[in-house]
């Protein structure tokens, strides 16, 4: 069962190499071609990327995620989000590596059967680092004005945060 799943990717590279040439497709003219549109495409966004991560790296460094922590969690107790997840809340928007790291830390802190271990998890797993996935897909088709998209997915990410705490509660409680 191992070399099944171990030589599935080089099968299906494989299957459509020899449907390409089935087809009578260049398959290598067509690599190329594609390879050479996916370096422009990396070029296009490559800007956006740095300075989104340059944006990440300023805000962890300056401490302005931990002062808008402070400043948001009394408003999340009422919508029944423990503060100890703002962290996470902020970052997650922004990169996913960083949501990542917060989120490892709240599950080692807390344990992975906790309450906030579990909304951790399922907040990882229900919302989307918004700025980069906008950052790369609206800079690979060479859009610069993302108008209603960013408060319409910052919205989505709140409502995918609230869900999350909701999901879990429901399902497991609080304690």
């Amino acid at each position: 069962m191992g070399l099944l799943f171990a030589m599935t990717a080089p099968l299906i590279i494989a299957g459509v190499a020899l449907y390409g040439v089935g087809r009578g497709v260049d398959v290598y003219d067509a690599l190329i071609h594609g390879g050479g549109e996916g370096l422009e495409v990396l070029l296009r966004i490559v800007p956006s990327l740095i300075a989104l991560m340059t944006a990440v790296y300023m805000l962890r460094a300056s401490g302005a995620l931990e002062l808008a922590a402070q400043v948001l969690a009394p408003l999340l107790d009422r919508a029944g989000v423990p503060a100890q997840l703002l962290p996470l809340m902020l970052v997650r928007p922004i990169s996913g590596s960083a949501a990542l790291g917060v989120g490892a830390e709240l599950i080692q802190s807390w344990g992975p059967d906790s309450y906030l271990g579990r909304v951790a998890a399922v907040m990882l797993g229900s919302t989307e680092t918004t700025f980069y996935t906008i950052a790369v897909y609206f800079g690979s088709v060479g859009v610069s004005r993302t108008r209603y998209a960013i408060p319409a997915a910052l919205c989505a990410d709140l409502t995918g945060f609230l869900a999350a705490a909701w999901a879990v509660r429901l399902c497991f409680g609080t304690g």
